[in-house]
């Protein structure tokens, strides 16, 4: 099961990046002199949804998996003085959620601002400040020690 969870998690973040990446690219083309459209408003949904669905696989691979029971049997002190379980412990999962709670504070927001521009405007810095943070917290392939595989 934990196999399971675990590549489904990895797959669905390609969709996450690519819907949040869509709605970033379209606020900041039509930020100044674009009409906010059921496509813009259908792709910041989308984020939102698949951003949490992916924070709902996470929360339950974070209490299974091995690398956080790992860190919890060494205890916290020893979990941060290693850099896998630090990961693992602490920083993915902040990371994640602070880029989730930003992205869904740019939904929220831009659904009541009063003007398309700064409906835009909020999406546009909202959801690139919370993509930062998912970005830096991703176990990419390339990373030392952390890399997972692509999928």
């Amino acid at each position: 099961m934990y196999e399971i969870l675990l590549r489904s998690h990895s797959g669905l973040r390609w969709i996450v990046l690519a819907v949040v990446l869509g709605a970033i690219f379209r606020a900041f083309t039509n930020m100044s002199s674009g009409k906010f459209t059921p496509l813009d408003d259908k792709l910041s949904l989308f984020s939102l949804i698949f951003c949490h669905i992916q924070l709902l696989l996470g929360l339950v691979l974070y209490f299974i998996s091995p690398f956080v029971k790992a860190a919890m049997e060494a205890g916290m002190g020893a979990a941060m003085k290693e850099t896998v379980l630090r990961f693992w412990l602490v920083e993915h999962i902040f990371g994640m959620v602070i880029g989730i709670a930003l992205i869904t504070i740019g939904r929220i927001t831009a659904k009541k601002a009063a003007s398309d521009k700064e409906k835009f405007k909020k999406i546009a810095v909202f959801f690139t400040i919370g993509l930062v943070f998912i970005l830096a917290t991703i176990p990419w392939p390339f990373r030392e020690v952390l890399g997972r595989g692509w999928f």
